[in-house]
């Protein structure tokens, strides 16, 4: 066991300011390093590494490991755990607001167990340059399946036209709540990210696109020429107009919208 500030074999306790859930079952981290495959010639970047359980094994199957950990108690004993391997950098900070490009490059692999209250904007932040080659998350099942979902579905919505129009998506396997310590209220998922070849809008663009789907699926029971009329102040005639030239019925309502006609809608929009 490491040395923890308290003294040897002690952890700091689990902080709920940062939704911190510990993994402890060995069958399930190794299962969740198997979903990212990585080899000796990846480098690798780990969100929220926590106490090292995850690490312990990224360490030994990637060629260098960077682990992101906000959590300054758990930042010096990571340090402590991983002194002289020189294929483990721990950076301390926030991973939102890392320079990922300045600590990785442009080739790099992203895995995490990413807290509940702060998955979505973590998940944005690895659909934008430089975008990893590959993702693993392990998330609150309810947003493993929002992310996976396909239009008309009932977890359809915006975070799943958001995150499809740049990467495709997979749910792996789901994790039960008495794997981590403390235990959560929900089950967990696992989830893995690969980047389109080419998005279906410019990563440059992708802030302006969020904010459109944002304010179409909050008017998601409206039909869509009402929706452009309230979420872009157009007139029916204009509504329709854009509309028709993408080749959408205007009577549609946005939970049938596929990620590439809302891709086309903006891109007319714009």
């Amino acid at each position: 066991m490491p040395r923890g500030p308290g003294g040897r074999g002690r952890h700091p306790p689990a902080l709920k300011k940062f939704g911190q859930h510990f993994l402890t079952d060995e069958k399930i981290l190794t299962a969740i390093v198997d979903a990212l495959a990585p080899t000796s010639a990846d480098t690798v970047v780990e969100i929220g590494p926590g106490r090292g359980s995850l690490t312990d094994l990224l360490a030994v199957r990637s060629g260098r490991l960077i682990a992101v950990e906000i959590d300054r108690a758990l930042s010096v004993q990571l340090r402590e755990k991983y002194q002289g391997r020189a294929n483990i950098e721990i950076v301390e900070g926030d991973f939102l607001e890392a320079d990922l490009r300045g600590v990785a490059g442009e080739d790099f692999l992203l895995i995490g167990n990413v807290p509940y209250n702060i998955t979505t904007p973590i998940v944005f932040r690895a659909l934008e340059a430089p975008i990893p080659r590959r993702s693993v998350f392990l998330v609150q099942r309810e947003v493993a399946e929002r992310m996976a979902a396909r239009e008309d579905t009932e977890s359809y919505g915006a975070l799943s036209v958001n995150v499809a129009v740049v990467a495709g998506v997979e749910q792996v396997f789901t994790v039960p709540a008495s794997a981590f310590r403390p235990p959560p209220k929900v089950e967990s998922a696992v989830v893995r990210l690969t980047p389109r070849a080419q998005p279906l809008v410019a990563v440059e663009s992708l802030p302006a696109f969020r904010a459109f789907v944002q304010a179409a699926f909050g008017l998601r029971r409206k039909q869509m020429q009402r929706v452009l009329r309230t979420a872009r102040a157009l007139s029916a005639d204009a509504a329709s107009a854009v509309l028709a030239r993408a080749g959408i019925d205007p009577a549609a309502r946005p939970e049938v919208l596929s990620p590439e006609e809302f891709a086309l809608l903006f891109g007319i929009l714009s």
